[in-house]
């Protein structure tokens, strides 16, 4: 049952005259190896048709002065890069790229917590041994944290580092873990984008029988005696079945659809304590000129910026999409505006007044980029504004957070259950599961709870 009239929640993209607004996909761990990689060739996501990238630059970021600091994905490059821009933090620098080489070590169980043969468990342990001591020793601790315990004293690397990571609780493990993906060429892009992705999913999904309901949304979970027993949708149909897994926004489920009557202790409080993603906005120019760049994302670390009534505290990034012929007609492009903007700005924005900001955006947006590309305004066919109550409208997602969770110091290692204790014939699937959300926990846990659901039918999971 999807709410909207196409399938992939946040993993989609819209058409506006020809060129294409992509709204998810930058990068997917899993596009080279490992169970994530079985999960999307299982699924459809990849298969022989679909070309992968792996850009060599990641992001090119400036602070306020103009200075550039480049994330390299290759981590033997990038640790030769930061050596020449700090070498009195030379062997701090090579530590971190050490815990990042350690970190690829980690592969995600393939099977569900109670489901996993044990000594292939302790098999997997052992080889994960290197990353498991980097997990007793960060697994708790922030970026800021690590930063400060390798003790860079640059005062450039520092301050990058800071204003990408380090000004609020990210976790240090999920910041090593990350290059660690890309060092391996296992987080690379799909040609296509997003709405491919979600749409080889649903043909791969109706191609095996399943039957797909569009333009409904589920009200309530009918519940008896404990046990699930089918949906209410919110025009008044009721679907019974003999399972029901919701896949939809975690807290619309556990709050709305389940009305906070069934609840764990980690579940309260993981919703109650735990840090969101702040919501963003999308600014999607379409260009009937081609603009070429070997940088995909540049990020503007200015904090002072207006856009709109957003200031933008940690910036804002330019993604040109050249690199993907698919997103634009021959010899135009797409150059992309995202920056973090506070729910509390958008919860009571209606009609005119949200009119209003998003055409304040606009302006304020063309005004950025006629800076950084001089006298492009007049070539601008298309613009087009996400803002986080479109997101909210089209998915449901809680407080806009459009990847659910911070991966932060306090719960990187706290997932939350797909089995609601005292609940049965439910589970949970999708990315409020794991800190730190996306598309690779979404896929998994989805898959769990298949599994789940063929160990109570006593019948063994297979793929086809």
């Amino acid at each position: 049952i999807e709410m909207h009239s196409v399938t992939g929640g946040q993993c989609t993209a819209w058409d506006r005259k020809g060129y294409r607004f992509d709204y998810c996909l930058h990068w997917l761990v899993g596009t080279r190896k490992g169970p994530f990689n079985d999960i999307w060739k299982e699924t459809g996501a990849i298969n022989d048709d679909v070309r992968i990238i792996d850009h060599e630059v990641h992001t090119k970021l400036y602070d306020d002065s103009g200075n550039e600091f480049i994330l390299y994905t290759d981590l033997n490059r990038w640790e030769e890069y930061l050596c020449n821009l700090a070498p009195e933090d030379s062997e701090k620098i090579k530590k971190m790229c050490a815990d990042m080489r350690k970190s690829s070590f980690l592969q995600p169980f393939a099977d569900p917590p109670g489901l996993r043969n044990p000594l292939q468990s302790v098999n997997s342990l052992f080889k994960m041994l290197p990353v498991m001591l980097l997990f007793m020793k960060y697994g708790r601790m922030d970026c800021n944290q690590y930063f400060r315990k390798l003790g860079f004293t640059n005062k450039t690397l520092l301050s990058f580092f800071d204003s990408i990571y380090g000004s609020r609780d990210f976790s240090a493990m999920a910041f090593l873990m990350m290059f660690a993906w890309f060092n391996q060429k296992n987080a690379g892009y799909l040609i296509g984008g997003s709405l491919p992705l979600a749409e080889r999913m649903t043909k791969r999904f109706t191609s095996l029988g399943g039957v797909l309901t569009t333009r409904k949304s589920v009200k309530k979970i009918i519940v008896e005696n404990n046990s699930a027993k089918g949906v209410i949708l919110s025009d008044g149909g009721q679907i019974y079945s003999d399972y029901v897994v919701s896949a939809a926004d975690g807290y619309s489920t556990i709050f709305g659809m389940l009305e906070g009557k069934h609840l764990s202790a980690k579940i309260s409080n993981a919703y109650k304590n735990w840090e969101l993603f702040t919501p963003i906005v999308q600014v999607s120019f379409g260009i009937k000129k081609h603009i070429e760049s070997d940088i995909p994302v540049q990020t503007f670390l200015n904090k002072n910026q207006m856009i709109g009534r957003t200031k933008t505290e940690h910036g804002y990034s330019i993604m040109n999409y050249c690199f993907d012929p698919t997103m634009a007609p021959q010899g135009k492009s797409v150059i992309v505006m995202r920056f973090d903007s506070p729910w509390e700005l958008w919860k009571d924005l209606e009609n005119k007044e949200y009119d209003e900001e998003k055409e304040q955006i606009k302006k304020d947006a063309v005004s950025i980029l006629e800076k950084l590309y001089p006298g492009i305004t007049p070539d601008i066919e298309v613009i087009d504004v996400a803002t986080p109550v479109t997101d909210v409208r089209y998915t449901g997602v809680w407080k806009g957070a459009y990847e659910g969770f911070m991966p932060s110091s306090k719960n990187l290692m706290d997932n939350i259950s797909p089995v609601i204790p005292g609940l049965k014939k439910f589970y949970m699937a999708g990315q409020w599961l794991f800190p730190g959300g996306g598309l690779p926990p979404a896929g998994q846990s989805g898959k769990w709870s298949i599994q789940y659901i063929c160990r109570e039918e006593k019948k063994k999971f297979r793929t086809i």
